[in-house]
């Protein structure tokens, strides 16, 4: 009997010794309780282990731990902290809705990240923006604008007012990968740049990566632009809108079957041309300016590992001046996913995407009528898997393909036209990538995130292509033709893109952050000016088209004072690139068939160190950034085959932003910045043709000017109303340009009016005076 007794304290003993060592899995969501969205970077800290994890974009976290008894405590700043114990004994799942914080005037926030992740986070050259931020800042005629409010960030910039899109760390406008809900987004810019097509109603977070990208993205050289759509209020029936100087906007959100399905639609439109058409002036009656967008959304929660979600974006720009003219281009994308949990630790996202961008010029006039049309379409499958494997390696995976289809311009004209129909040959190409990333914790100091993207790009027929030869520097000729048949390869790029990142924590406040990337890009916006216009073509790589390439190397330090109060940063970064594309004197870039003799191909470097301090809580929160950069250029038959100056080059960028909560009703920020002016070309001779003079360049030189310096203040004050039953609003009253500074946008020569033998340089500012506007915005 004695010996029954001790084998069963044996057996006990060693029953409970495997218990003690078996690992089980606790995932989940973590929602906000008042509309049910999936919050993205909230935490889950577990004191027992002093680690934890954060939710995913679809608000998912999965940990894995011994059994035992455990605290979880669930955070994001801006919400009431939620603890909650556990005994853990097997898999659980636990879904999280947490309460926003009914902030005092002093606790006021101006992020919903966890109030140390730019210190703890394995993210460097990240920057995010809430709405509620972005809201709040002065605007350009009330217009609350997305791609406004991200160039008011270290490493970001513009060529100025009426420019599309911005640039990151000296790249160009296309080299920044732009994605709404997981699709591309080829312009995005209304009305030539002043406004962006992100509706801010429908927006629920924006992350702007300019270095340390993972495996799972690239595609472009210099950032990712990662804007995600609100997935729809999953409790009740609300929404938002606005009645503002140049649109009004509305969106409506609401469940479809409370907690499991819901929808947000949101609708944008400006209205000048119907002002227009009150003019007792039939010519004024005939031209039309406006934009519109719609932005949907609907989600499907099947059961607990089965999520469906679909939107799409819809979005135009129109101008007509009489049947002299008449433009229009716009952005059209579609995104359907599937999130699946295939088990308590492995998470995946299968995702179906549809994008296309056209433009179109024309003229109704009977002898000059003709329409030109231009597309770039894209279809991508793609799969993202994430394994959490414990908690201290997340490891993901995946693989996706673009198939795109290029249109450079199909043009049909009138009976009675002068012009002839033309239709310029399509173009194919596919874009392959598989990529396996894993972030690991190594100890209570050292982090890495470290990763591998395989990509290639197949340029296909049908089409006739060409070598092409002749003197460095001027149009060369092509020779050789050869045609392909349709689906048949013509040039095929594989490339290989290491990722890695480290975080040192230096103490609980601080850290040292370094990253490298390799980035590829495979399709080319064809522009010679100095901002992109809706005008500018797409163009794939070809068999004399390489691919362009980029090495980055950054290395950072943060640290965070007073309890994470106020929060800084300096960077500094390296990047070199290869097969730069520019352009001869003289090119010829819209249909022309033979565009690759026109252009030229060289390196780039570009350098600098970022600034960036902010205040995150108080009654004056806040940032002011800086940079001190250089970016340059080398091609061959350009500027006597030396380094020359990008035309993106800015040497300062400063950018202060402030935002006051004077009360419960009383609100005021401000914005100034300032910067370099961009270069451009200035002539060093003339020469006179039939009368008229021409100023041109003697000596091959490139961007040896710049414009005068960039400056310019934003001011705005919020009066909030009294809240009424289910429906709250305020005004919103805004100066932009407050000491209406003339910015120059470019320089141009022209004869002087007085005496033609005389050349003047003439500056041309598209926003010269103060713009004031009223906005009133409502919620119910």
């Amino acid at each position: 009997m004695k010996k029954l007794y001790l084998m069963l304290l044996l057996l006990i003993g060693t029953g409970a010794s495997l218990l003690a060592q078996q690992k089980f899995t606790i995932n989940g969501h973590i929602r906000d309780k008042a509309n049910g969205e999936g919050m993205i970077g909230a935490t889950i800290y577990i004191p027992e282990i002093s680690s934890g994890a954060t939710t995913n974009v679809y608000g998912f976290y999965s940990i894995t731990l011994p059994a035992g008894d455990y605290t979880l405590v669930f955070r994001s700043l801006g919400y009431v902290t939620l603890e909650q114990k556990i005994s853990l004994n097997g898999n659980t799942k636990l879904e999280i809705e947490l309460e926003e914080e009914k902030s005092t005037l002093e606790e006021v926030v101006v992020t919903g990240e966890r109030v140390d992740a730019n210190v703890k986070s394995m993210e460097m050259s990240v920057n995010k923006l809430e709405m509620k931020t972005i809201q709040r800042m002065p605007a350009l005629l009330g217009e609350v604008d997305v791609i406004r409010s991200i160039q008011l960030l270290p490493g970001v910039s513009t060529v100025g007012e009426g420019a599309s899109g911005f640039n990151v760390r000296g790249g160009g406008v296309d080299q920044n990968l732009i994605l709404l809900d997981e699709s591309p987004v080829y312009n995005s810019s209304h009305l030539f740049g002043f406004f962006s097509v992100f509706n801010p109603d429908a927006v629920k977070d924006v992350k702007l990566i300019k270095g340390g990208i993972p495996a799972q993205y690239g595609g472009r050289l210099s950032s990712l632009l990662d804007v995600r759509m609100k997935d729809g209020n999953s409790k009740e029936l609300s929404g938002t809108g606005g009645v503002g100087t140049v649109s009004s906007r509305l969106s409506v959100e609401a469940p479809i079957i409370k907690d499991k399905s819901s929808f947000i639609l949101a609708g944008r439109r400006s209205y000048a041309d119907l002002f227009l058409k009150l003019s007792p002036d039939e010519n004024l009656r005939e031209n039309a300016a406006y934009f519109y967008d719609l932005s949907a959304k609907v989600n499907y929660k099947l059961n607990d590992r089965n999520t469906f979600y679909l939107s799409g974006y819809f979005g135009k720009d129109v101008f007509k001046f009489a049947d002299l003219f008449k433009m229009s281009w716009g952005n059209y994308t579609s995104t359907i996913r599937w999130n699946h949990l295939f088990s308590e630790r492995l998470f995946a996202n299968f995702t179906g995407i549809y994008s296309n961008y056209d433009y179109l010029l024309g003229s109704n006039l009977s002898s000059q009528g003709f329409e030109w049309k231009s597309n770039i379409i894209n279809w991508s499958p793609k799969v993202d898997l994430a394994y959490y494997l414990n908690t201290n390696n997340t490891l993901t995976f995946g693989a996706s393909a673009i198939f795109y289809t290029f249109k450079p311009g199909d043009i049909s004209v009138t009976s009675d036209s002068f012009f002839n129909a033309y239709q310029a040959p399509w173009q194919y190409g596919r874009e392959y990538a598989a990529y396996v990333d894993n972030e690991q914790k190594i100890g209570t100091r050292l982090s890495l995130q470290y990763g591998l993207r395989v990509s290639a790009f197949d340029y296909q027929g049908p089409r006739t292509v060409y070598d092409y030869v002749g003197v460095t520097g001027q149009r060369k000729r092509p020779v050789n033709p050869r045609t392909f048949e349709k689906g048949e390869s013509i040039a095929f790029y594989p490339n290989v893109e290491p990722r890695i990142s480290a975080n040192i924590a230096t103490d609980n406040n601080s850290s040292i952050k370094a990253s490298y990337n390799r980035m590829v890009q495979y399709i080319h916006l064809i522009s010679n000016t100095t901002a992109a216009s809706p005008l500018d073509i797409w163009q794939p790589s070809t068999n004399n088209i390489k691919p362009e390439r980029a090495d980055q190397w950054v290395l950072g330090y943060f640290r965070n004072f007073q309890d994470n109060r106020f929060e800084t940063s300096v960077e500094g970064y390296y990047k070199t690139m290869s097969n730069q594309i520019d352009y001869i004197n003289g090119a010829q870039l819209l249909l022309n068939d033979s565009l690759e003799g026109d252009l030229l191909y060289g390196k780039g470097r570009s350098y600098g160190l970022e600034f960036f301090a902010k205040k995150n809580t108080g009654a004056l929160t806040g940032w002011i950034s800086y940079t001190l950069s250089r970016s340059e250029r080398q091609i061959e038959g350009i500027n006597q085959g030396n380094w020359y100056r990008a035309k993106y080059d800015k040497t300062h960028n400063l950018s202060v932003v402030g935002i006051y909560e004077l009360n419960e009703r009383w609100s005021f920020s401000g914005n100034f910045t300032y910067s370099t002016g961009v270069v451009t070309t200035f002539p060093n001779a003339r020469w006179e043709y039939e009368g008229i003079t021409i100023p041109y360049n003697t000596n091959d030189v490139r961007n040896n000017f710049r414009v005068p310096a960039y400056h310019r203040l934003d001011l705005a004050a919020t009066l909030q109303n009294k809240p009424r039953k289910n429906w709250d609003s305020n005004w919103v009253f805004s100066i932009y340009n407050v000491y209406a500074r003339k910015n120059a946008y470019s320089i141009y020569f022209r004869q002087n009016a007085d005496n033609p033998t005389n050349t003047e340089a003439v500056r041309l500012a598209i926003l010269g005076i103060f713009v004031p506007a009223v906005t009133y915005n409502f919620n119910f």
